[in-house]
């Protein structure tokens, strides 16, 4: 074997890829560098290190020096090497300021932090600043400072980087010396900007205060710093001069950051989280400050108050600041709308989150670093506020007083720990690369192999790293879950277990600051579910920290809990519930939201618990077709006519929550949920007719019957835009046979008609179908059943333009065929007149219109927000769409429809409105009609006004499709579809 091959050999042994290139670049250093293969062979990328030591040898002036300095000092060599093999971006500031190598010659480097004060003084200095003055002014020349500030900052990153990766320090001291770093570094930038503002900066007392990482003592190596900027003006000058000084401060500061020279650039600042962010003053007072967090500041910024730290400038103006707000951070938990608050901040964090970086992102993906985080500041508010020990900005240390405070479990904690560290570790090797900022782990190999390598992964570092990252990731999330919601358990149930529990005070308050109203009630019902030690209780302690945690996400946590509670009870022992629950998880998540959200539902699924089995089935509406056959076989098998009806109705019963459910998820159209209620009405009507008639044959002792009947749907039931709550209106049509005695067929419809609606009207567990028929000619003073004969005299005789329009939505649906065509074929002149409506008629609907406008708006209602009557609600679209039909559907058969979907399509294709009318009123129907039914379905009753009720609202938002808590988009997106819609309608209803 050739001694190339035996070199080359060597080198892919110590984890080199390019061995050309590295003997090639070995052989110019020389044979010194003989004794530097092993420790090459433990850097990130031997490759990398090794060609950034070939430049930083040719672009030093005393080679020699540097290469017996790296053969004579191990140590040297290890932070030396260790950086060139990590950082790309060190090892050109390297190339550029070659002498800087000898900063990692310094013994004692790998045993101690460099003090904060020390790294001022030299930024400081740096800029030609005297660190001991009042206020440091810099004295280089702008352009000057501006390089010299950036070559200062990337020497002592240089020393920083060394000691992280040759002496692994741990995360915590590296992340607390980089943000002195970065206070040091706003301190000379201060400088420079009042050297650039001149003796006007002297008018004006200014307080850098770090926010975020900075602020926490846990910066990463390439961050954006936040900050908040507080001045006052000193003695003798007016607060308006002292604003523009203390202003032009703090903009100079932010531009020598982040501003772009021949050394590169530092990182941006920035100041957007300050009062009212970008669209803020830059600067404020204290007071302005104090007004604002008194009045107008966001749950999410108290939050971020938590790690604010003075750092640059008056630092008594700054500890000022700090005293002030620390009272308003511990009091954030007790704030109305705090749980809505971090929820909307949980959700910014997820919408900012990019689709295509979800699977590697470090930082906001699941499992991430923002998700430890959250957890950590969202216990820091909820306990902080009696446990000063809390106080504390810095995560791990936090965490580890969470822990020692019995907030969270030992083992969790220390997992928890553990996680973060790996991390941020892994987010710190990640931007040490390139200096960039970015928190995405790549993907390619090459690039995950250095990662590993700097990880301390040897044998096979990418698929090593991988495997460790995605078990960190894991543990994140499961703790991230466990950390606010076991512990209740264990305060409640007293589980066994290692480590200090929650007293039952302290699970109260994180209950409370969860969001539920009732937090001694929520403890009470979890102590029912866990005690014990039954399979059904050791379940129950497995699911609910996680159903906890979605019952808080939704509206109502309280009643979902309590719900919840009363289905397992009802369940019992039933030996498929827990263990669906436990494992599909979409089944348990969707029981929770149900029950959290809609009493409607949850009403359905008490009186059917087994209803749980349908959240993980198809929602889709069954057809009619099928329905009747299943009710009509049921009831079949019963011998009375109320267990038959029974039957019926615990099937519609069942059908009533699959629809619910699957609009509840979005699952089910708004047209197909009408649609859907519609179809299983004809269903139970033509099953219960059929009991009825059956019923009144017996009593009667009838062998057959003497007349034909058919039920006519009307209303929103016969435009198949039934809502939850709506009544089935209908017309009773009968037809005797050949021979039978008119009065005995009067008789006999007159009774199965009552028989019907008693049957389907009857109390018990299941809904009441209510059977309506005072649409009837005369109305209620009219005969509840009448023939066909009777129908046509009537009509001929009597029938006004009003009732014309309520046959429009006729639909002849149950009963007798032959007997529904014919009554189809009786009215369809009536409702689609040849010669269309005379201008009278046109003029008595609009009066009609008028009074229902005047008269039917319930007392106190707003008519903005009244779904059914208000401008621009369901009943201005309703009369719109049939002044068009009862206009022109005799000349356009399309509009011949009961639907108002339908014949608004009809009426845009020809040409009788404008495809953006007609776009305007479906789009508020269809809108209108959600927020009815969902309101049925909050409130577990039919309701025709926006709630008023915060909670209710909000539930209501939710099921509509808006983020927690904003509800106030709801209303406003509502208001303004209506006024759109009323514009429609005043052009073509009112003309």
């Amino acid at each position: 074997m050739t001694r190339a091959s035996t070199g080359k050999g060597e080198l892919l042994r110590l984890g080199f890829q390019d061995t050309e290139r590295s003997l090639a670049g070995l052989a110019g250093l020389g044979e010194v560098t003989e004794p530097l293969l092993a420790i090459l062979g433990r850097t990130a990328d031997p490759d990398q290190a090794l060609h950034g030591l070939v430049r930083l040898a040719d672009a030093t002036e005393d080679r020699a020096a540097l290469l017996r300095a790296l053969a004579d000092d191990e140590g040297t060599a290890m932070r030396l090497l260790s950086v060139l093999g990590a950082s790309t971006a060190l090892a050109d500031h390297l190339e550029r300021h070659p002498a800087h190598w000898r900063e990692l010659t310094d013994p004692t480097l790998g045993s101690t932090r460099t003090p904060a004060f020390v790294l001022r003084e030299g930024l400081l200095r740096s800029v030609g600043a005297d660190a001991d003055a009042d206020l440091p002014v810099a004295s280089l020349p702008d352009r000057e400072a501006l390089d010299a500030l950036r070559v200062e900052y990337r020497r002592v990153l240089l020393r920083l980087a060394s000691r992280d990766l040759a002496h692994h320090d741990s995360v915590d001291d590296v992340a607390a010396e980089l943000s002195d770093l970065a206070a040091g570094t706003l301190e000379a930038a201060l400088a420079v900007a009042r050297a650039r503002v001149g003796d006007a900066a002297r008018c004006t007392r200014l307080a850098v205060v770090a926010m975020g990482k900075c602020g926490g003592h846990e910066l990463n190596y390439v961050s954006d710093v936040d900050v908040v900027f507080v001045f006052e003006p000193v003695d003798g000058i007016g607060e308006a001069a002292a604003a523009r000084a203390a202003t032009q401060l703090a903009g100079h500061l932010m531009q020598v950051c982040s501003d772009h020279t021949g050394e590169g650039t530092i990182w941006p600042v920035d100041a957007a989280l300050r009062p009212e962010g970008k669209s803020g003053p830059l600067v404020r007072t204290l007071a302005s400050h104090r007004g604002y967090y008194e009045r107008w500041a966001k749950t999410w910024e108290f939050q971020a108050l938590l790690k604010a730290r003075p750092v640059a400038g008056d630092l008594e103006l700054g500890g000022d600041y700090r005293a002030m707000v620390d009272p308003m951070v511990w009091r954030a938990a007790e704030r109305e709308g705090f749980v809505t608050d971090v929820q909307a901040m949980r959700r910014r964090v997820l919408e900012h989150l990019p689709a295509h970086e979800a699977d590697r992102q470090l930082k906001l993906g699941s499992g991430g670093l923002r998700d430890v985080e959250f957890a950590v500041q969202l216990l820091q508010l909820v306990h902080g506020r009696a446990d000063e020990r809390l106080r504390i900005a810095a995560t791990l240390s936090a965490l580890d007083e969470l822990t020692r405070g019995g907030y969270v479990n030992r083992g969790d904690g220390e997992a928890l720990h553990a996680a973060y560290a790996f991390l941020r570790t892994l987010e710190h090797r990640i931007q040490l690369h390139q200096l960039r900022r970015t928190h995405v782990v790549p993907g390619d190999e090459d690039a995950l192999r250095r990662l590993g390598r700097s990880m301390g992964f040897q044998r096979q570092p990418a698929a090593e790293l991988e495997t460790a990252w995605q078990h960190h990731r894991r543990e994140v999330r499961r703790l991230h879950e466990k950390l606010f919601y076991r512990p209740l358990l264990e305060a409640v149930a007293r589980i066994p277990g290692e480590g200090a529990r929650l007293s039952l005070e302290a699970a109260g308050d994180r209950l409370a600051a969860l969001g539920y109203l009732d937090p001694a009630g929520a403890l009470r019902h979890l102590e029912a579910l866990t005690a014990g030690v039954s399979r059904s209780s050791a379940i129950q302690r497995t699911l609910l920290p996680v159903m906890l945690e979605w019952f808080a996400d939704a509206p109502d946590p309280d009643a979902g809990l309590f719900g919840f509670r009363r289905i397992s009870e009802s369940l019992g022992d039933t030996p498929w519930y827990l263990t669906t629950l436990r494992d599909e998880g979409q089944v348990a998540e969707r029981l929770a939201r149900l029950l959290a959200t809609s009493r409607y539902a949850t009403d359905l699924l008490e009186r059917e618990p087994r209803g749980v089995r349908m959240l993980g089935e198809d929602l889709t509406p069954l057809p009619a077709e099928a329905l009747t056959t299943e009710m009509t076989a049921t009831a079949r098998r019963q011998d009375e006519p109320e267990a038959a009806a029974r039957a019926v109705r615990a099937i519609r019963r069942r059908e009533l929550f699959r629809i619910a459910v699957g609009d509840l998820f979005g699952e089910t159209d708004v047209a197909d949920v009408g649609a859907g209620l519609s179809r299983l009405t004809d269903a139970a009507l033509e099953a219960t007719l059929e009991v009825a008639e059956r019923a009144v044959r017996g009593a009667r002792g009838l062998d057959a019957a003497p007349t034909r009947m058919a039920i006519v749907a009307m209303g929103r039931y016969g435009g198949f835009e039934l809502s939850y709550g709506s009544d089935a209106d209908v017309l009773f049509v009968h037809d005797p046979v050949e021979g039978a005695a008119a009065g005995d067929a009067a008789s006999y419809a007159q009774a199965v008609a009552l028989e019907l609606r008693r049957l389907l009207a009857l109390p018990g567990g299941d809904p009441a179908l209510e059977v309506d028929a005072d649409l009837r000619p005369e109305g209620r003073q009219g005969p509840l059943v009448r023939t066909l004969e009777s129908y046509a005299g009537y009509y001929a005789k009597w029938s006004r333009v009003w009732e014309a329009q309520a046959l429009l939505r006729a639909d002849a649906v149950v009963g007798d065929p032959g007997l529904r065509e014919r009554f189809t074929a009786l009215v369809d002149p009536l409702r689609y007149p040849a010669a269309g409506l005379s201008e009278d008629d046109v003029v008595e609907i609009r009066r009609i219109k008028a009074r229902v406008d005047a008269e039917r708006l319930p007392r106190g209602a707003d008519p903005h927000t009244h779904l059914k009557l208000g401008r621009g609600g369901l009943a201005d679209i309703e009369w719109t769409v049939q002044l068009l039909q009862l206009r022109h559907a005799a000349e356009v058969p399309s509009l011949r429809t009961p639907r108002t979907l339908t014949a608004l399509q009809a009426a845009a294709e020809a040409g009788l409105l404008s495809a953006e009318d007609a776009e305007a009123l479906r789009y508020g129907w269809r809108t209108v009609s959600r927020i009815r039914n969902a309101v049925t379905l909050v409130r577990g009753r039919p309701g025709d006004q926006l709630p008023r009720d915060a909670r209710e609202r909000a539930a209501v938002a939710s099921i509509m499709g808006y983020p927690p808590g904003d509800t106030d988009a709801l209303v406003n997106d509502y208001l303004r579809h209506t006024r759109h819609t009323r514009a429609v309608v005043d052009r073509v209803f009112w003309e």
